[in-house]
């Protein structure tokens, strides 16, 4: 199966796989072995029934010697759960009094609906603006302060975020990710991955020096200041997990975790929409008549709108962003549906056979917001939509990341009519494979002020 994986590329391999052989299922990369879950019943009984055994992080080759184990997105065992339950609880209550997440992120979304007007109905590719719209929310957090969208920096940071992930997922950085022991000793841009990451850790390490040199105890700003306060505390606890490794490391997690995926979804967002007007007019009727013109829309109208919540959960699950998820492990040896899985061995839990389960969605390769809306109209969550995995491990930021959705797309769509001048066709919209993670098609579009 070793060389399958690799001709006709991991997920849609891994899928293939599953319906050939079932829903668990082992394949080796090279001599690694790896277990993939395919469909809603088997993931949801590992991830969930069997939560405890399946909470470790996986392997992740092409990363794992740059993280080593540390931050919140790649430790396991006490250090993660340190740091994971300190970050929800950063993340919930952040401000201690000052601007909550909603209002930076109410704040980011009217700054990209002056950025967009200045665009004066011209049409261009929204990619780099959402990138820089969805990283200065995290960065608001994390780091205290947005990016004005020309500032250098930004860019800087940003065309590094996307040099890791081109190299990543290339051809080169899926072999490193299966052939480790090969692919190490081979020349090829796979090993520009660290080099990347190290010029991201070096911008992040000038933004903690500045905040421990102007820290207040008292007066927390952002995420690095909550850590440093934090790591004071626990300064005469030689066993601490709280210290300066973890603080990057955790940084840097969360501004991939908080730009990425989310503007991913933003822009499948648009280019279904443009594919289909008719549900962009019955979003725009749904938001006028519930928010109106004369104000900003809040978190707050969301259970006063299912037409749009159901179409922002369709278009996660339809777009399938990280469809083989981020490698689990098993934490002992453990039965699963009468086989034996060693402890430390690698699990795939696969998203996309999840998102696309036929048991679970009437249309799985069709974009329909009735997924998601029962016979009256109302929402109506289904268990089997877990575009940020489910379990111990769910995506940290999945809060945030369901705000950001709601809030920038209702507040665009509140001001903007989407046009485009390229008739699409079901097959455009469609994710396209690049690698580990599926991109809409390049395409460009214009803002009609409304």
């Amino acid at each position: 199966m070793n060389g399958d994986v690799g001709n006709i590329g991991a997920p849609n391999a891994m899928q293939h796989f599953g319906k050939k052989y079932g829903p668990v299922y082992t394949i080796y990369f090279g001599p690694r072995r790896v277990v993939v879950l395919c469909g809603y019943q088997a993931v949801k009984e590992a991830l969930i029934d069997q939560a405890d055994e399946f909470s470790n992080r996986g392997n992740q080759s092409n990363i794992d010697s740059f993280f080593q184990g540390f931050g919140v997105l790649f430790s396991n065992g006490e250090r993660w759960k340190q740091l994971r339950r300190f970050s929800l609880t950063t993340l919930r209550n952040f401000g201690m009094g000052k601007r909550s997440i909603e209002e930076r992120i109410l704040e980011e979304a009217q700054c990209l609906v002056a950025e967009l007007r200045s665009y004066k109905g011209k049409s261009f590719d929204p990619t780099t603006i959402l990138v820089q719209c969805v990283s200065n929310v995290i960065s608001s957090i994390v780091f205290g302060s947005r990016f004005e969208y020309n500032n250098k920096k930004l860019q800087t940071l940003l065309s590094l975020f996307a040099a890791t992930f081109n190299d990543m997922s290339s051809k080169w950085g899926q072999l490193y990710e299966m052939l480790p022991m090969v692919m190490k000793y081979i020349p090829g841009p796979h090993h520009r991955i660290n080099k990347h990451l190290n010029k991201l850790l070096e911008f992040v390490s000038k933004r903690v020096k500045n905040n421990e040199e102007t820290l207040d105890s008292d007066s927390p700003r952002d995420y690095i200041d909550c850590f440093l306060i934090k790591m004071q505390q626990e300064k005469q606890n030689p066993m601490t997990d709280f210290h300066m490794k973890n603080l990057l490391m955790t940084v840097l997690n969360l501004f991939f975790g908080g730009t990425e995926t989310v503007s991913t979804t933003l822009r499948h967002g648009f280019l279904i929409l443009l594919k289909y007007p008719e549900i962009e007019a019955k979003l725009h009727e749904e938001i006028d008549h519930v928010i109106g013109q004369n104000r900003s829309p809040t978190i707050e109208d969301r259970s006063q709108m299912p037409y749009t919540d159901a179409v922002i959960h369709e278009i996660q699950r339809f777009s399938d962003v990280f469809p083989m998820n981020v490698p689990h492990s098993v934490t002992q040896d453990t039965k699963f549906r009468g086989y034996d899985i060693p402890k430390g061995t690698d699990v795939y839990p696969l998203l996309c056979t999840v998102l696309r389960d036929p048991k679970q969605f009437a249309t799985p390769n069709k974009f329909n917001p009735n997924h998601f809306l029962d016979e009256h109209g109302h929402f109506k969550n289904n268990e089997a939509s877990m575009p940020f995995s489910t379990g111990k491990r769910i995506c940290l930021g999945e809060g945030l990341a369901r705000m950001e959705l709601f809030l920038f797309l209702t507040t665009i769509l509140q001001n903007f009519k989407l046009s485009s001048k390229t008739q699409f066709t079901e097959s455009d919209i469609s994710p396209k494979m690049n690698g580990f993670t599926n991109y809409p098609v390049p395409y460009q579009l214009s803002f009609i002020p409304r």
